[in-house]
């Protein structure tokens, strides 16, 4: 298992992943819009448990790290992220609380057993290629791990598959990607669906995004397990070893 690393393509398709006009999630504010709810998703699932601690693995180019120092959820923070222009990001943001922000190698996670209070995994385990190696990896050093996907497995799911550089190569619903944690030897103590932001759906589409905003949030509330075959929705979960 220790001899499994991340293909070459896919190490060379996030080395420049986020220098100045190259990323394809957008620029920097949508990115800075974004982090706002996972953040709060964060904050929500997390509150009642310690959170002094806590580690980013795939942080990018620190928007999560960033707001949680915002937010003053946590004490202390580290980050770790195969991409040397998100690693070099990440350092000129001078965030004031964080510790360590280093270069991994996508496995391999360089720190003790129970090191951190929370290991956090937002918006990564849809793009790993062995996706239980990681997890066990991230609940191995932190005493809580929590994972945020996006729910991509819809109804306009393409029939077959084409790479992009934004990198998504596995796609989950609700139960699938519950039952890949657990699979994992993982308690799932917490789960909560929810829609991308208003802010999110504003800045990407103008006023149309609003509209498209209340209707999926609507239709969430209504009609949940139509809702996740129709839009693209997150799931966030809180787990513990077992």
């Amino acid at each position: 298992m220790k001899n499994l690393a991340v293909s070459k393509y896919l190490l060379d398709n996030y080395k420049d992943y986020y220098q100045d006009g190259d990323n394809p999630e957008g620029d920097g504010e949508w990115r800075r819009i974004g982090a706002i709810p996972k953040v709060d998703n964060i904050i929500q699932l997390c509150r009642d448990i310690p959170h002094n601690s806590i580690l980013e693995v795939g942080a990018g180019e620190g928007s999560v790290v960033s707001r949680m120092d915002e937010t003053g959820f946590a004490t202390d923070l580290y980050a770790l992220d195969i991409s040397a222009s998100g690693i070099e990001r990440i350092k000129q943001r001078n965030i004031p609380s964080m510790r360590e922000c280093q270069l991994y190698d996508g496995y391999q996670i360089p720190y003790a057993d129970n090191h951190f209070d929370i290991v956090v995994l937002s918006h990564v385990v849809e793009h790993l290629e062995y996706p239980r190696l990681l997890i066990q990896e991230a609940s191995r050093v932190g005493k809580s791990l929590f994972v945020e996907v996006p729910l991509e497995h819809t109804l306009k799911l393409p029939k077959d598959f084409v790479f992009n550089r934004v990198g998504h190569i596995n796609v989950y619903t609700p139960q699938t990607i519950r039952h890949l944690l657990q699979s994992c030897d993982l308690i799932v103590l917490k789960q909560v669906v929810t829609a991308h932001s208003k802010d999110v759906h504003l800045h990407d589409q103008g006023k149309q995004g609003a509209i498209n905003y209340e209707i999926k949030r609507l239709c969430l509330k209504l009609f949940p397990k139509l809702a996740v075959n129709l839009f693209t929705y997150n799931s966030a979960l809180l787990c513990q070893k077992n």
